[in-house]
């Protein structure tokens, strides 16, 4: 039984044999244009940049600046985006990540644009000037975290 077993009819597809003579429909240049580089058995395998051999639009345009790689990402929360809590509320990091302010992974800086929300407690990492006077000027307080 296991000896008579074949796929269904349909189910494989025979292999294409290019290049055996015009009466194939893919003699002469076996499907691959005409000629020139994609023509050759290695051909085609040039980088996505390569423009014939004159310089690449990436090597004609100047370089300009740098990528600092000691920078340090940080979070910014505006006092504007702060309004959407309630009065007396207690406002950290873990908070503002769950309302989707901030990433939650990067160190939060609040800055002062905008009205504080009255009584607030608010714990980040880092706090404008601006920002202190207007959240104590409205009653609340703020506690910086390590």
């Amino acid at each position: 039984m296991l000896d008579r077993l074949q796929p269904k009819d349909g189910a494989r597809r025979r292999r294409k044999r290019v290049g055996r003579g015009p009466g194939s429909g893919t003699g002469k240049n076996a499907g691959r244009g005409t000629k020139g580089q994609g023509h050759r058995s290695a051909g085609r395998e040039t980088p996505l940049w390569f423009e014939g051999g004159q310089m690449p639009l990436v090597r004609r345009i100047p370089k300009r600046g740098f990528t600092n790689i000691h920078r340090k990402s940080i979070d910014i929360v505006n006092l504007r985006d702060l309004m959407g809590f309630g009065e007396g509320a207690t406002v950290d990091v873990a908070l503002l990540a769950e309302k989707g302010l901030v990433g939650g992974k990067a160190p939060v800086k609040l800055l002062g644009e905008g009205e504080a929300p009255a009584k607030l407690t608010i714990k980040v990492h880092r706090i404008s000037g601006s920002a202190r006077q207007k959240v104590e000027a409205a009653g609340g307080s703020v506690e910086l975290l390590a």
